[in-house]
């Protein structure tokens, strides 16, 4: 049977690489690749701005600089965060390769930066001045090297996809049809759509196939790494033996929802239905947990409170200025918190004081002319919320997590809107998931894409998330994104 139209065959001596799953959350093994050899990288340029620094007086090295190894783990861990805050590790970039260069400077700037500062910290980890000079030049040349050859992977990782073959025409499948942005299908390849007896294909025809062999065999004969079911009705002509004989043959199978999980970091609630929310992996909840999330909750807040309030405190003069002394500075709002307990939430004021005068709660929109001019800068680099850091503090909120919304929109999206609720099961956040995948909105459909995020997050939440999740929300603060 020949392959239908659109759908390309793979070429001899491609391999597909998937993703590891660490701490529930899924990390796309190039990108994990990537990191390792980078560290590799930041590690081993230590050595040789040191021994460079000193030759060829070589014995100098151990007397001047001290022992190698632990400068060589610091320099290279405190890089590797520093490219991760500003977003070089994930694969959603839409920049070219000067944008990918201006990150890498970037992320070199600030790891520099924290750099000094651990070094007054811990000044057993210096190297000196000459070395570290050289170890940057050493590692920012390498990591150019590897960014430039990396780049084409990122634009079109054909050797890196999956091949994928979809069990079911119907609605549900088809769905994995309209993933339009390039981002969301670097991980895999539509190999096509299997028809199911008793179901009405939607798919367009041409990548639909009506396999006369059985299933693994059709699979096999195409390379097929993973087979995604989605099948609208399981009741009705599901092929349970044939999987079987699929999974037990070496081919992934996995369900539809698990499937756009991985894929696009977040839960569809067009498909989601409470047996998987049942039986799928997820929704940890310990003692251990809560415990490790708020002493990272204070250490963050603490941490963000010293490096901060010389900002706070100009943006406190600069709304001082602006209002001549007139209307508050700081402003408290209701909103609601773990388990739909309400809470004060502390924010630096960015609109006029009779921004709601007439008592009715309303989005921010694009342009807002409620928002001052001082305001609107505080909201592009997200200022107007470091005094939630108080909320944090105070145990109403955590660094990480949903976004807090107010009453009067809680209400209305928990009636309209599926498992909306279910975001309230974890403490509301400073920054979260949501706010680093999907740009501010003030609409519905926006409320819908940002309650999927959140369902993600409260799935898979874990420290190692978090911290992921702090690491990119530099690149927020750094590059003004999805702020309104």
């Amino acid at each position: 049977m020949p392959v239908p139209r659109g759908v390309g065959r793979q070429r001899e001596g491609e391999k597909n690489v998937g993703t590891v799953r660490l701490f529930r959350h899924y990390v796309p093994v190039p990108i994990l690749v990537l990191m390792l050899v980078e560290a590799v990288v930041f590690a081993a340029s230590v050595y040789v701005g040191a021994y460079a620094r000193f030759f060829p007086n070589l014995g100098e090295v151990r007397a001047s600089v001290g022992a190698l190894p632990p400068r060589a783990a610091a320099y290279s861990l405190v890089m590797v965060l520093s490219l991760a805050a500003v977003g070089l590790y994930h694969t959603r970039h839409r920049e070219g390769l000067l944008g990918v260069l201006l990150r890498v400077l970037t992320g070199f700037a600030l790891g520099i930066i924290e750099l000094l500062v651990l070094f007054y910290v811990f000044p057993s980890f210096f190297l000196g001045r000459g070395a570290l000079a050289l170890s940057v030049a050493v590692s920012l040349a390498g990591i150019l090297v590897i960014r430039g050859l990396f780049f084409p992977l990122l634009l079109d990782p054909v050797a890196l996809r999956r091949r994928v073959l979809v069990l079911g025409a119907g609605d549900k499948a088809n769905s994995i049809t309209r993933l339009r942005r390039r981002a969301d299908q670097r991980g895999f390849q539509i190999v096509g759509f299997v028809h199911v007896e008793g179901e009405q294909d939607v798919v367009p025809p041409e990548r639909v196939f009506h396999p006369e062999s059985s299933l693994v065999e059709f699979a096999a004969l195409r390379r097929v790494d993973e087979i995604v079911v989605a099948v609208n009705d399981r009741r009705r002509g599901f092929p349970l033996h044939e999987l079987l004989d699929c999974r037990l043959s070496g081919i992934d199978i996995v369900d539809v929802l698990t499937f756009f999980e991985r894929e696009t970091g977040k839960v569809r609630v067009d498909l989601l239905n409470p047996s998987w929310l049942v039986f799928s992996d997820g929704f940890q909840q310990s003692a251990v947990r809560e415990i490790s999330k708020r002493l990272f909750d204070v250490a963050a807040s603490g941490f963000l409170l010293v490096v901060t309030w010389p900002v706070v405190l100009m943006a406190v003069v600069a709304i001082l200025v602006e209002g001549r002394g007139r209307g508050p500075v700081f402003y408290r709002q209701v909103r609601v918190g773990q388990r739909g307990r309400p809470f004060q939430v502390f924010k630096l004021r960015s609109m006029r004081v009779d921004a709601e005068a007439d008592g009715h709660a309303q989005w921010a929109e694009h342009d807002d002319p409620r928002i001052t001019r001082v305001g609107a800068i505080l909201r592009h680099y997200r200022i107007d919320e470091l005094p939630q850091i108080l909320n944090v503090l105070r145990g109403d909120m955590s660094f990480v997590g949903p976004r807090p919304e107010r009453p009067e929109f809680v209400a209305d999206f928990t009636d309209r809107l599926p498992y909306y609720a279910e975001r309230h099961r974890v403490k509301p956040g400073i920054t979260g998931w949501a706010q680093l995948c999907f740009p501010y909105g003030a609409s519905e459909r926006a409320a819908i894409e940002k309650l999927q995020y959140d369902l993600y997050y409260v799935k898979n939440h874990s420290l190692l998330l978090d911290i992921l999740i702090l690491l990119q929300t530099a690149e927020v603060v750094l590059f003004g994104k999805g702020a309104r």
